[in-house]
């Protein structure tokens, strides 16, 4: 059994849809995807939850893989508003980003996966998820550009395998909301969980490439980045921006992927409006 968790909105259903497709490409086995979402329209109009009819559309899916999978869809509005209410809910993040920091108030296994939205699966994800973390409270790889501009064992926290029930034990969620409820990041979840960590494992590149993908690529993240030529700039290319994969990023490699989303929206839509 491989257990994942994303968080989102209804808007970004389409980063988690192709993710999940990726994911089904090269893992066949159990697996249970937990969506966790929140309505937060106060903050912006399209901070509305994942729906009920999403998560069934995801569910049938990853049926059709393996009929023992399934998808869990998880309105975390009330508890956010509750323990969440500091300094961090409109930054350059959406506040879709601190709920992992809510991972020991949820109904969610011991072991989990939290994955961004805006990620791919290359290769079997069970090859992260198996990792062994008994003497961790998570595990996670460097952040491409924080290892040199923030400190050499900074993270990034957009893959992140968590030891649940040692993180609780140490208190480590509780640190983390004490932290951005106080104090302004310009990253916060992860700038948080770098502060309030006990003990991590430090993830090889593969299990978070945050460039270009190679052979023995796990997940790539199509996070932000910057380009020096021809000129400086700062990028933010996620992966449903599939033109721009294809011509600003030079990747082609899930164009596979690519054709049967575009096939699965032909047919059905209104998934993503």
């Amino acid at each position: 059994m491989v257990n994942i968790m994303f968080s989102g909105n209804k808007a970004i259903f389409k980063g988690i849809l192709l993710a999940t497709l990726s994911i089904l490409k090269h893992y066949k086995g159990d697996l249970t995807i937990y969506l966790t979402t929140l309505d937060y329209q106060e903050i912006k109009e399209n901070f509305v939850c994942i729906t009920p009819k999403q998560a069934e559309f995801l569910d049938e899916i990853v049926k059709k893989v393996n009929p023992n999978s399934k998808v869990v869809l998880m309105d975390v509005t009330s508890i956010f508003k509750q323990l969440l209410s500091g300094k961090n809910q409109n930054n350059d993040y959406t506040p879709y980003t601190l709920i992992r920091l809510l991972t020991d108030k949820l109904e969610l296994p011991d072991k989990i996966l939290y994955l961004d939205s805006d990620i791919m699966a290359c290769n079997d994800i069970s090859l992260l998820y198996n990792i062994d973390i008994e003497n961790y409270e998570f595990a996670a790889a460097l952040d491409y550009m924080g290892k040199f501009w923030i400190a050499k064992d900074y993270f990034n926290a957009g893959v992140t395998l968590f030891n649940r029930k040692l993180a609780i034990e140490n208190h480590l969620f509780e640190k983390c909301r004490q932290l951005v409820n106080t104090k302004w990041f310009k990253m916060p979840d992860q700038s948080a969980l770098y502060k309030s960590k006990t003990k991590m494992l430090i993830l090889d590149r593969k299990f978070n490439e945050q460039r270009t993908p190679v052979a023995d690529t796990v997940v790539k993240h199509f996070n932000k980045g910057i380009k020096w030529i021809p000129f400086f700039h700062i990028y933010n290319i996620k992966q449903w921006q599939i033109d721009k994969v294809h011509k600003k990023l030079k990747i082609f490699c899930f164009d596979d992927i690519y054709e049967e989303y575009n096939k699965i929206i032909e047919q059905n839509p209104s998934i993503i409006d």
